[in-house]
């Protein structure tokens, strides 16, 4: 299929900012050769820049951009691959999925596995309990950390049960969020 929609010739030379983006947008979401023919550059040279971002590292805070987009594509990028495409160690990158109950899609990980299925563990009943409970009051990230289980499970598993946030949950949240906002433009 990328033959038939990207069939330009392919260019030699310096690298743009924008090939570069898009270089790490596709990485891990699909193969060098594709991205090749996608950013119409030989193999060879698609190779040599994933190799060159590998080399590069940046320490530091994340910007919120780099958050929300590390959080969208976490569950289905191996982390080698996340540690090129944001210039963090790997380390940096366990640390920040850690910190915000992150993890890994089902589908991603039987993929990587080369298995048929992915056995998570179920929820006991005493988990759906404290849920129904605490779910409209508590932040999900707060939840996940209790339950042991990531912030995606226990939206997922709210979202099943029709459980939903209060009113002044849902106004908690604006707040934290409007004043993370001002925070970073400080």
């Amino acid at each position: 299929m990328a033959e038939k929609v990207f069939s330009a010739p392919a260019r030699s030379g310096p690298w743009t900012a924008t090939e570069v983006v898009d270089l790490r947008r596709y990485l891990g979401a699909t193969s060098p050769e594709v991205i090749a023919r996608i950013l119409a550059r030989p193999l060879d040279e698609v190779n040599e820049r994933i190799f060159e971002l590998g080399r590069i590292k940046k320490d530091g805070s994340w910007t919120r951009e780099d958050l929300a987009e590390f959080k969208r594509i976490y569950g289905t990028r191996t982390d080698e691959d996340l540690s090129r495409i944001f210039a963090r160690s790997v380390e940096d990158i366990h640390q920040l999925a850690d910190e915000h109950a992150l993890a890994k899609d089902k589908a991603f990980v039987r993929k990587l596995a080369g298995e048929a299925a992915t056995r998570m563990p179920r929820w006991r009943d005493e988990e759906l309990e404290l849920l129904r409970q605490t779910y409209p009051v508590q932040s999900n990230l707060e939840l996940a950390r209790i339950l042991g289980r990531s912030v995606k499970s226990v939206v997922s598993k709210a979202h099943h049960m029709g459980l939903k946030k209060s009113t002044e949950r849902l106004r908690t949240m604006g707040r934290e969020n409007v004043s993370l906002r001002y925070q970073e433009r400080e």
